[in-house]
């Protein structure tokens, strides 16, 4: 990075829930997920940003990021985000990313 982020906010993923489902499981273990968590956190304390970690039932994927619908539904597989209300089409990561960064604890 070039500039400091004044703030990193992440998703608090249910990992034991995630490791029971035998497709995803053998990718969870391998990524260590709570190991990188806890060095973002230290990282971020050594150069005072702020780092907040959303409420896992913050609805990130399901909530439209140009008129704040969110949808009731969204399966895995749908990678693109419709949303329903104002019909705007963005990718279903972008568009969590842009919600995350609004949130606030």
């Amino acid at each position: 990075m070039k500039t400091k982020p004044s703030r990193i906010v992440i998703e608090t993923l249910n990992i034991k829930g995630m490791m029971k489902n035998c497709h995803l499981s053998k990718a969870i273990a391998q990524q260590g997920l709570y190991g990188f968590k806890r060095h973002l956190q230290y990282k971020c304390n050594f150069y005072g940003i702020e780092f907040i970690e959303a409420d896992k039932w913050y609805p990130s994927s399901k909530t439209c990021s140009k008129c704040g619908h969110v949808k009731s539904k969204l399966s895995l597989s749908e990678r693109t985000y419709i949303c329903e209300a104002c019909g705007a089409v963005i990718d279903r990561d972008f568009n969590a990313s842009i919600n995350l960064s609004r949130y606030s604890a």
